[in-house]
């Protein structure tokens, strides 16, 4: 490794490894405190490694901060949790709290990965509660998992970009929901009740929103309809591939999310899925079944715009 100069005035503006614990062998007792020392807009790749405890943290990756790594030690026994729930009361107001400020990790910065790290909000289910909220471009997500009830996932802005893989993600009711384009490869998607998966809202001129790919959809064994997903908006877009859908999985597969409307321009499609909720036989026939030659063309460089240079090597 090369020796890096350091700023006398910024002693962090470098990219070596900043190290999080929670037992003070660290270098900082927060991944919040870790964070709040990244230059700005930085060039070169700088990893914040988190060693197993439970961090309570309402955490926020800004706007300005780039190319920053947060790796856990251990993604079952790593753990970023808070418990904020759409129903709280803001301090001091009358004002429920609503879906969209209760994150955990909410992730405003492009150029951004998670590696073998939980993110969780394990408020009561008395309202949504989303543990990883993201607005940035180019986020990266191996080998993390997701817990929560109602919209643990939202991706929270149209025409970013974001790669999943080899995650695991549970939740209720609209568990993973927004306008992003996200690509799931190699995830396992657990449903906790007989609800809906994904509620999709992608923009009508965005051409991809969610696409599973070789993905793993399991329940809870008191969980046996549930739906694909419902379009939270009129054009959303949402493609499973190549993937194992149990026998939870309704064979109707879709809602429309009690609009008829919405049947004429929503995106859902499937291609090769196998397993009990696999069948097409009673699917709403709105959704569509992609052909070989029409899959063949979905590839991560279409879905992201060619650009993907920003997705690790295997």
């Amino acid at each position: 490794m090369c020796a890096v100069a350091m700023d006398a005035a910024n002693p962090y503006d470098n990219p070596d490894t900043l190290v999080v614990s929670r037992d003070g062998t660290g270098e900082f007792r927060t991944i919040d405190d870790a964070v709040e020392v990244c230059r700005a807009f930085m060039d070169y790749h700088k990893v914040i490694y988190v060693k197993k405890g439970v961090y309570k943290e309402k955490l926020i990756i800004p706007s300005w901060l780039t190319n920053i790594e947060i790796c856990g030690e251990d993604a079952e026994n790593t753990i970023i949790t808070y418990d904020d729930h759409a129903n709280i009361r803001i301090p001091g107001t009358d004002r429920k709290m609503g879906t969209f400020r209760t994150y955990t990790v909410k992730v405003e910065g492009n150029d951004i990965t998670f590696k073998n790290i939980t993110i969780e909000n394990n408020a009561a289910r008395l309202g949504q509660a989303v543990a990883l909220h993201t607005e940035g471009d180019r986020l990266v997500f191996i080998n993390c998992r997701f817990l929560g009830n109602q919209d643990t996932i939202y991706t929270g802005v149209g025409g970013t970009r974001l790669y999943f893989k080899n995650c695991y993600i549970e939740g209720t009711t609209d568990f993973i929901f927004g306008p992003s384009t996200a690509w799931f490869e190699g995830c396992t998607i657990y449903s906790k009740i007989n609800s809906y998966v994904t509620a999709a809202s992608t923009p009508a001129d965005i051409a991809y929103g969610y696409v599973f790919n070789n993905c793993r959809l399991t329940a809870a064994p008191a969980a046996d309809k549930v739906h694909l997903g419902r379009p939270w908006r009129p054009y959303a877009h949402t493609l499973f591939m190549n993937c194992e859908l149990g026998g939870h999985i309704v064979p109707r597969g879709w809602h429309n999310w009690g609009k008829t409307s919405n049947e004429q321009t929503a995106r859902y499609m499937e291609y090769n899925n196998r397993g009990e909720g696999a069948g097409t036989a009673q699917r709403a026939p709105w959704s569509r079944q992609l052909t070989k030659k029409e899959a063949a063309k979905i590839t991560i460089a279409e879905v992201f715009k060619s650009d993907t240079s920003w997705i690790p090597a295997e």
